[in-house]
């Protein structure tokens, strides 16, 4: 008898750690909407319980891997966690490669089958950030220093990489006053420094802008206004 509980327990411990798909233990369990969240090529694997009563109590486990590998890796710092995300930045450095990620719950001493992401690509997917701008007004005229996101970690030389690194971004720059009855775009091109001449003194602007990633037909938040007058 003690022969076969060992076994059973050898088997146990196999089935954690291997990448091997099985049968689920409880169905109920499996996790829902697992799925990478990803701004700025920060790379968030989330998912939700399968009902509020499998929610509380459940720790998760989390595997990765890159699309053509047979064998899953365990993500050792999620690796029953009771968190509802785990932070794979580090594991999809490769920004155009597929990467897929999996999630399995264990509640009550059962376990789930794993939940697996759809295929991801960072480059493909990741949302950017408005643009971090600086604006300086001199006289009749706004001078805008427009930076784009950066990359959550430094090259080879320590520096900051920026988002312009890895596509062809435009930047987008709109203003209103108490004069307008609606904002007016005064730049749309690749220009960093942009200067905004004409206006009126003693008047109160506000500067709203975003970026726009031709290739992909997609647009970032816009910036919080920054009003001068």
């Amino acid at each position: 008898m003690m022969l076969i509980l060992c076994f059973l327990g050898f088997l146990i411990r196999s089935f954690l750690i291997s990448g091997i798909d099985t049968q689920p233990v409880h169905g109920p369990l499996k996790p829902q909407k697992v799925q990478f969240q990803s701004r700025n090529f920060h790379n968030i694997l989330c998912w939700q319980p399968r009902s509020p009563l499998t929610g509380s109590g459940s720790v998760y486990f989390v595997q990765y891997k890159m699309y053509g590998q047979r064998e899953w890796k365990n993500k050792t710092e999620c690796w029953g966690t009771t968190a509802l995300f785990c932070d794979l930045t580090n594991e999809t450095l490769d920004l155009y490669e597929p990467y897929y990620g999996r999630v399995m719950t264990a509640w009550a001493g059962s376990y789930s089958a794993w939940s697996r992401t759809p295929r991801f690509i960072p480059w493909w997917e990741t949302k950017l950030d408005p643009p971090v701008v600086t604006t300086i007004q001199v006289n009749a005229s706004l001078l805008l220093i427009l930076c784009a996101p950066e990359f959550p970690y430094r090259n080879q030389n320590g520096r900051n990489t920026s988002m312009e690194n890895y596509y062809d971004l435009v930047y987008r720059v709109f203003i209103t006053n108490n004069s307008l009855e609606k904002e007016r775009k005064v730049y749309e091109g690749t220009q960093r420094m942009v200067q905004i001449q004409g206006l009126a003194l003693h008047s109160t602007y506000c500067v709203v802008a975003e970026i726009y990633q031709p290739m992909l037909d997609r647009k970032s938040p816009r910036i919080i206004k920054r009003c001068h007058g």
